[in-house]
C-alpha cells in the first residue's frame, strides 16, 4: 500500500481519529437523513455530484453521494476529499486540469481525471470538539466558479451535517431522549430538507440556475437552513 504523504495528514490527526470513533461519526453517517443533504447540496448548486465523505486512517469513505453512488471508498492519497480537513474554510479547485495545489496528489490527480472530474469543492465536517472528520463536497465535470456567498453556504450545509451527527450522539447517549427522540428530530429534518428542496426547485423554475447564485436567493436558502440549525442547536452536543 502506497504511504499517505504527510502533507495530507493533520497535525491533530491522533486525537482526529478518536473523534471519529467518540462521536461514532461512522454508524451516524450511514441514515438515511445524510443523502438528503447531499441531494439538497447538489440542487442548490445545480451540479452531477455531491458527497459526504469520512476520512478515516488509510481510505475515505463515501456514506452519502448523489450522482456517484458506485464510489464507496479511496485510498486517502488518491481522495481529493483528504485535502478537505486540513483547513477550517472550503476548499475549492476551479479547474483540475489546470489545478497546481501541492496538496493533490499524482494519484488523486489521476483518479479524478480518470473520472472526467473538472470542478470540485468541498468544506470541512467538525465535531464539537473541533475535529475535522470529513467533508461535505460538490463537484462537475465543467469547470465551474465559486463565489465567495456560495462558498459561505457550502460551508454552513457542512455546519448542519456536523451537527445532525452530534446531535445523533446526543440523544443515543442520553437516558432521557434516547432513540425515539432521535427518530423524532430525524423525521422532522428529513421534512424541513425536502421542503427546502421544493423551493429550490421553484426558484430554479422561476429564476433558472444563474452562475453564480445571486445574493438574495443565497440569502432565502441561507436563512431556510439557520432555521433547521435552530432546531438543532436545542440539543446539548
Amino acid at each position: 500500500m502506497t504511504a499517505i504523504p504527510q502533507i495530507l495528514i493533520p497535525a491533530d490527526e491522533i486525537q482526529r481519529l478518536r473523534s471519529i470513533h467518540r462521536y461514532d461519526v461512522t454508524h451516524s453517517l450511514q441514515e438515511a437523513v445524510f443523502g438528503e443533504f447531499v441531494a439538497l447540496a447538489a440542487r442548490i448548486f445545480n451540479l452531477p455530484i455531491s458527497l459526504i465523505a469520512l476520512i478515516e486512517e488509510k481510505q475515505v469513505h463515501y456514506k452519502a453521494s448523489y450522482g456517484l453512488s458506485n464510489l464507496l471508498a479511496q485510498p486517502r492519497e488518491e481522495a481529493l476529499c483528504s485535502t478537505a480537513i486540513l483547513d477550517s474554510k472550503a476548499v475549492v479547485y476551479a479547474d483540475l486540469s489546470h489545478e497546481s495545489s501541492p496538496l493533490i496528489t499524482p494519484q488523486a490527480a489521476e483518479a479524478a481525471r480518470d473520472k472526467k472530474l473538472r470542478f470540485y469543492a468541498a468544506a470541512p465536517l467538525r465535531m464539537p470538539d473541533e475535529r475535522r472528520v470529513g467533508s461535505l463536497c460538490i463537484i462537475d465535470f465543467q469547470p465551474r466558479y465559486l463565489s465567495e456567498g456560495e462558498q459561505q453556504l457550502l460551508e454552513q450545509i457542512a455546519t448542519l451535517v456536523s451537527q445532525m451527527v452530534a446531535v445523533r450522539h446526543c440523544c443515543l447517549q442520553s437516558p432521557e431522549l434516547g432513540e425515539d427522540q432521535w427518530r423524532l428530530l430525524r423525521n422532522q429534518v428529513q421534512e424541513e430538507l425536502q421542503g427546502l428542496l421544493a423551493l429550490v426547485r421553484y426558484l430554479a423554475t422561476r429564476h433558472g440556475s444563474p452562475i453564480p447564485i445571486p445574493d438574495d436567493i443565497l440569502t432565502l436558502i441561507s436563512r431556510r437552513l439557520d432555521d433547521l440549525r435552530e432546531v438543532l442547536d436545542q440539543y446539548e452536543t
